[in-house]
């Protein structure tokens, strides 16, 4: 069974003392929902706010990590290096790691493997440009996306996977996705497991929404059947608000 999952990306922002300030807060809220918590630091606090977070019920995660075991990979994190900082799951394919450093399928093919083998959960990011949307071409490119990366995986693999699904095309852009296109592409995204894996696969699949998620519309983005969950951006760099859309289950 599906689980609901609020995973906060940080993105390259706060400090030591400014993740040590939002990790306080974060645990002065109180949580009403039964999805589970997640947040990502950068790498230099990733430690820190493992230990500031031990006792509670927030699970800290990493942002990227490379492919290879070890080597000489400068500025690289690989996934023994998470792991040996309690880390224990890891985002895969940001649509801004695509963009800003060119990672394509393949190379994240081999960062889903790496991740797997080393036993760390992957939420795996993927997601259309407005080009793709305007054009009708989104479904094809999504599609192609998930295919390329993770359908050399047996099922069994899929335990350990939460998908993300990003418009990047309603990321800062000014152009806004409605509930019902989330929906739309979330049921095709779970088709689309379901032709290949079986129903098991597609109905245990959790999959994230990422597409500018704010306290104002996280209770009706969350509403929809395929919608499990969201991968926060801003929102989550301000406490309340991230437990806002926590609580919007």
């Amino acid at each position: 069974m599906r689980k609901n999952i609020v995973a906060g990306n940080w993105k390259m922002n706060n400090d030591l003392s400014q993740t040590e300030a939002l990790i306080s807060d974060l645990k002065k809220q109180t949580k009403t929902s039964n999805a589970e918590v997640m947040i990502a630091p950068t790498y230099t606090n990733l430690w820190h706010a493992f230990e500031a977070t031990r006792q509670d019920d927030i699970e800290v995660i990493a942002q990227n990590m490379h492919f290879a075991e070890n080597g000489a990979y400068t500025g690289e994190v690989s996934a023994d290096m998470l792991k040996s900082v309690g880390v224990k799951t890891v985002i895969l394919g940001h649509s801004e790691r695509r963009a800003y450093f060119n990672e394509d399928d393949a190379i994240l093919a081999k960062k889903v493997d790496q991740a797997l083998s080393k036993d760390l959960r992957v939420i795996f990011c993927f997601g259309e440009e407005l080009a793709d949307r305007k054009a009708a071409n989104h479904e094809a490119v999504v599609e192609s996306q998930i295919k390329n990366a993770l359908f050399h995986l047996d099922a069994s693999a899929f335990k350990n996977i939460v998908l993300a699904y990003e418009p990047v095309w309603a990321i800062g852009t000014g152009e806004t996705a409605s509930p019902e296109q989330a929906q739309d592409m979330h049921k095709f995204i779970r088709k689309t497991l379901n032709d290949k894996f079986g129903n098991q696969v597609a109905d245990d699949m959790t999959i994230l929404y990422g597409g500018s998620v704010k306290p104002a519309n996280a209770k009706e983005i969350f509403s929809k059947p395929d919608v499990d969950g969201g991968l926060i951006g801003g929102a989550a760099l301000k406490a309340e608000d991230f437990y806002a859309i926590v609580n919007a289950f």
